[in-house]
This record gives C-alpha cells, sequence and structure tokens, in this order.
C-alpha cells in the first residue's frame, strides 16, 4: 500500500509547531530529520536538542486532502518560502526498522555493547549487552562524550557498589553500571520524559530492580561509590557540591560534556573536595576523573 509524505523546512525553533500542525492533521507518523549534517549534542538535563535547521515530516494515507494539508503548513513560521514544503509518495514497508538498519552494535572499551532491536553481537560470556534502540532527545552512545564514559565504565569494577548517574537522559550508563553487578544505581533527571525513559530501558534490560528514577527535588544525597554526569560545562560547575557531596571518602566522580578549553574551568568547581586523577579528550571533548578526599 502507498504512503504520503510531506515534508516541510523550518528553524529549530519553529519545529515544534510544525510538529503540532501534523499531529494536528492526524499524520500517521511524524519524524525530524536535519537538513544538513549538524551534531546533536548530548542534552543539558530538561531539554530536548535539535539541530538549527530539520527537515518535519508526516506520513499520510493516499486519501489525504493536501489542500487541507498546504493550509494549515503555511502557518508555520518560515513555510511560506518557495520550496519549503514537498510531497512524495511512498512505498509500503516497516518505517522503523527501515530507520533502524542504519544502526549497527557498538562495543565501548573491551566488554560493553549498546544493541539496537533485532541486532547480535559476538555470543561471548564476557560481553555486556546494553538493549538500546538509537533516539534523538537522551542519547545512545553514538555521541563522544557518552562513548568517553563507557569506555571508562567498562574498565571499572562495579559489582555490589552504589552508582549515581546524574542527568541520565536514556539512563545509558546507570543501565550499564547495573549490567555490570552494580547493587543499586540512583537515576537522576530534572526531566521527567528522561526518567520515563530510563525506566522504560531499565525495564527491557532486566534491571528496573536495580534502577531507582528520581527527580533533583526528591534526590537525597546518598554516600555512592561511583558518581557519573554527562551533562555540559555550566551544569556540571553549578552541580559540584550536590555531586561531590554524592560519593563518600574514596569515591569516585567522572565527569563529560565539556570541551577540551573548558577544563580548568570545571576541575577548578571540585578540588576543594576532589582529587583529579585523570582526564581523556576525544574528538575536542573531554572525561575528568576525581576521586573524593
Amino acid at each position: 500500500m502507498p504512503w504520503i509524505e510531506v515534508s516541510i523546512s523550518v528553524t529549530r525553533e519553529a519545529t515544534e509547531t510544525a510538529e503540532q500542525a501534523l499531529e494536528q492533521l492526524d499524520a500517521l507518523a511524524v519524524t525530524l530529520e536535519d537538513v544538513a549534517d549538524n551534531p546533536v549534542l548530548e542534552p543539558d538535563p530538561g531539554t530536548t536538542p535539535l539541530w538549527p535547521n530539520v527537515h518535519v515530516r508526516g506520513l499520510f494515507d493516499t486519501g489525504i486532502d493536501r489542500q487541507r494539508v498546504m493550509a494549515a503548513l503555511q502557518l508555520v513560521p518560515g513555510a511560506d518560502r518557495v520550496g519549503q514544503i514537498r510531497w512524495r509518495e511512498v512505498g509500503d514497508q516497516d518505517w522503523e526498522r527501515a530507520w533502524m538498519a542504519r544502526f549497527q552494535p557498538m562495543r565501548f572499551g573491551h566488554h560493553l555493547w549498546i544493541v539496537p532491536t533485532g541486532m547480535e553481537i559476538p555470543n561471548k560470556p564476557e560481553n555486556i549487552e546494553i538493549c538500546l534502540d538509537p533516539g534523538l532527545a537522551f542519547g545512545t552512545g553514538t555521541h563522544p562524550t557518552t562513548a568517553l564514559c563507557l569506555e571508562w565504565l567498562d574498565g571499572q569494577d562495579v559489582a555490589g557498589k552504589q552508582v549515581v548517574d546524574y542527568g541520565c537522559g536514556s539512563g545509558i550508563l546507570g543501565i550499564a553500571s547495573a549490567l555490570k553487578g552494580a547493587g543499586k544505581v540512583i537515576c537522576v533527571d530534572n526531566d521527567s520524559q528522561a526518567l520515563e525513559a530510563t525506566a522504560a530501558n531499565a525495564e527491557r534490560n532486566g534491571v528496573a530492580s536495580i534502577i531507582d528514577c528520581r527527580l533533583p527535588a526528591d534526590y537525597a544525597r546518598p554516600s555512592a561509590d561511583l558518581v557519573l554526569a554527562n551533562i555540559l560545562a555550566a551544569p556540571l560547575i553549578s552541580l559540584a557540591p550536590v555531586l561531590a557531596a554524592s560519593v563518600g571518602s574514596g569515591g569516585l566522580i567522572t565527569l563529560s560534556g565539556l570541551l577540551e578549553e573548558q577544563h580548568e574551568e570545571v576541575a577548578a568547581a571540585y578540588r576543594d573536595s576532589c582529587a583529579e586523577t585523570g582526564s581523556v579528550a576525544l574528538e575536542g571533548w573531554l572525561r575528568l576523573e576525581f576521586k573524593k578526599i
């Protein structure tokens, strides 16, 4: 069965308006795509990052009233420019799986793997498989900051330990910790959608009983063994008292989401209570490692 796809090209600021317009037109599916080749960075908690310019696509059955769709979309800011709205007929297929086919399992360190639905990794007992599908809002390991954290986590012994994943997003770091044997993992985010995603991913990976999802307002600073925070430089600095107070003496804090040139200003926020033990850069991004004094 053929379908009709309408695509509207808008700026980041107009994306939500375009999405809402297509949903109100009863689109069967709405997807977002980068107009150019701009990376989506790991988000500050509570945000959904988007590209500067976005193709917003709506899928309809062939009986759609095109004039009605055009009238609604022309109210979206910027849609009145020539060529901003395009139509095409598309064949019947499993859209989600077609999109997913562009992704492959990814290994971090020696044993940690992120594995999209329906894919397989080498069958070795030492491999740890995190089942997680690619997504826009919260990251799945494709960004260097997430890769840096996963590679570090791969080399750590977290068996029986208490771990905090602050700014958890999809919960990828907390779930990896749980699969590596952590006794308890507290995942914190100020976006309720992130916590819902984390809980769903934890259930999918069989570690829901280990993962405790909390908003910052409900976060009582534990004496954890390890704190991971993959956010951005500004919140890493402002959260320094909270994160430093969340680990006991000798506990570890690992930070990412900052650029190499932000090393000093972020590290300075932790030096009163922590000793810097290492740093690793990847594609201009940095991981910082501390030990609580």
